[in-house]
């Protein structure tokens, strides 16, 4: 059976829209909740962001800037050989929500990978669920 090819994630955070940008797409915000830290070469499409998880760096490539409400990347797939081109493409929008802000992930990309790799779609699907609550403690953390 194919792998489903979206994960989609909602989160609705009590911080307005610039505070919640600034999570995403400063090195200091990105880096107190992605992965053990993370850091941002250039926030522009083309530059980089890279993340480490566990000892290991993931290269994260920047597609769309639109300051303060949408952000994608593409990443490697775990399971892959370092070298392998495919990759999967997140995009992030926020939306003020009142004086809060309606985060809004989705990853797609995983439906071009055999199945015998289902666990790379069903570890980012639970990696975003703690990823997405520890984005939530570090903006509640920072007031």
């Amino acid at each position: 059976m194919p792998l489903p090819d979206r994960i989609e994630r909602t989160l609705d955070l009590a911080h307005p829209i610039e505070k919640v940008w600034a999570a995403l797409t400063t090195t200091e915000g990105l880096g107190g909740w992605l992965g053990d830290t993370a850091e941002i070469d250039e926030l522009r499409p083309g530059g980089r962001i890279r993340a480490r998880w566990d000892g290991t760096w993931s290269v994260l490539r920047i597609e769309t800037v639109e300051p303060p409400r949408r952000l994608s990347f593409t990443w490697p797939i775990d399971g892959l050989p370092p070298r392998d081109p495919r990759r999967t493409r997140v995009e992030i929008t926020l939306d003020a929500l009142g004086d809060g802000t309606r985060l809004s992930l989705t990853e797609t990309g995983f439906a071009q990978l055999p199945a015998e790799l289902d666990a790379a779609y069903r570890g980012n699907a639970e990696g975003w669920q703690v990823e997405l609550a520890k984005l939530a403690r570090h903006l509640d953390a920072r007031g």
